[in-house]
């Protein structure tokens, strides 16, 4: 049974991305009993991860992965757009 529980929201013009990119984080969870956790979007420009856990140990790892997932997929997409942008105004007609 799992007691604890945890929700927040992220806004982040990326949202769609992240929460796509966090998704199969969803799958792996799903077949362990110690956690569960859950990503949607709010809005446009917001995602909200729902975390239940059996203790509040698997609750506090939970989440620390959870930001880790999004936290590297925000710079991902971040590092990105960089090298995209670097790349677009470089270039040479």
């Amino acid at each position: 049974m799992l007691m604890h529980y945890a929700q927040f929201r992220v806004e982040t013009i990326s949202a769609s991305i992240i929460c796509e990119a966090v998704a199969p984080e969803e799958e792996d969870e799903k077949s362990g009993v110690r956690t569960q956790g859950v990503c949607r979007m709010i809005s446009d420009e917001c995602i909200e991860i729902s975390i239940h856990a059996a203790d509040l140990p698997a609750l506090r790892a939970a989440l620390n992965s959870w930001l880790r997932l999004i936290q590297v997929a925000s710079e991902m997409i971040d590092s990105t757009q960089i090298r995209t942008g670097i790349i677009i105004e470089g270039a040479r007609p």
